[in-house]
């Protein structure tokens, strides 16, 4: 059994890596860590797992574990590995964006892989250190790379996308309480989300010389779920565009292409991300959809330590969608 630490475990994201963790038929929990919750049940934060685990939050860290997953606040990671030495055997996947882009992977002598599957599965297969992608960069990734690979994005693209309140972090803001969110819609970070960096990143890996991305992200009164519509021009058919995805994701355990228009119920509580092309006059319109909390997070997390391990790639991922 593969023994596992998570490190901040009473937000969102560590409440889902939990729930698949538990489940997950090669690892067991070694320890939860939480520096406001030590000594209470896991329970008190995930009411959801009652009778599920008799866990409890602890201020401890066992630094010998097989794994351990970082889901602490965007900046707090660098912090907590420069005070905790972990065993030099110890894999390190990292949910927050500190080691996303390449001017930060290279930390403390760790050289942090960018654990998007569908792109490097064969570098995390022999990484010890996971910079997990962002959850809107999950869901726009999809969508592109198979166009990049094709070095068919040769013009502007332009990016709206929707996501749930959970996007925002268990900690209530503002813009995240029920009166404000509920029967709302709006827009936030116009054109400069942090996320675009690594999108970017990963499409020039492919694709040198690509269009500018204009991205618009757009906060849902809804709970979970990204839905997010990309479009651009191609100048090839419908069925040339569907056959570049195809190849393309030929292999992709997770990533489907959907003939009929897709919605967030197909994906949510679930680690697939599903894709849809349609073709209007010059333009094709790419839709994709994920969970944000676990292909945009926990779920892509444990499949690349799935990865890591020499594991089958959708071990204790296999978690259907709510429909209706």
């Amino acid at each position: 059994m593969i023994k596992a630490g998570i490190i901040g475990g009473s937000g969102y994201t560590g409440g889902e890596l939990i729930r698949i963790l538990l489940n997950h038929p090669a690892t067991e929990i070694d320890f939860v860590y939480s520096t406001t919750r030590a000594g209470k049940r896991v329970t008190t934060a995930h009411p959801d797992l009652l009778g599920v685990t008799d866990l409890e939050f602890t201020g401890n860290i066992n630094l010998n574990v097989d794994v351990v997953f970082l889901c602490l606040g965007h900046g707090n990671s660098t912090a907590f590995l420069k005070e905790h030495d972990f065993s030099s055997d110890t894999k390190i996947i990292d949910l927050s964006n500190d080691f996303r882009l390449h001017k930060d992977a290279d930390f403390d002598g760790k050289k942090f892989i960018y654990g998007l599957p569908e792109l490097f599965k064969k570098e995390i297969e022999n990484a010890q250190y996971i910079a997990n992608p962002g959850c809107f960069a999950t869901a726009i990734q999809l969508a592109l790379l198979p166009l990049a690979k094709a070095n068919l994005l040769e013009n502007e693209v332009h990016i709206n996308a929707v996501t749930g309140s959970t996007g925002a972090g268990v900690s209530p803001s503002a813009t995240s309480h029920f009166s404000w969110r509920n029967n709302n819609v709006s827009w936030y970070k116009p054109f400069t989300h942090q996320h675009l960096g690594e999108i970017n990143e990963s499409i020039h890996s492919l694709q040198e010389n690509s269009g500018n991305l204009f991205f618009m992200p757009n906060r849902g009164n809804f709970t979970r779920g990204i839905l997010a519509t990309s479009y651009t021009k191609f100048e090839g058919e419908l069925a040339d565009a569907e056959k570049i995805y195809h190849a393309f994701y030929k292999n992709a355990v997770f990533t489907q292409i959907s003939e009929e228009p897709i919605n967030l119920k197909q994906v949510v509580n679930t680690n697939q991300c599903h894709v849809h092309l349609h073709k209007h006059d010059d333009i094709l319109l790419i839709t994709s959809a994920i969970d944000n909390l676990i292909k945009g997070a926990s779920g892509q997390a444990v499949q690349n330590m799935n990865l890591i391990f020499g594991l089958e790639e959708d071990l204790g991922l296999n978690l259907k969608a709510g429909v209706f």
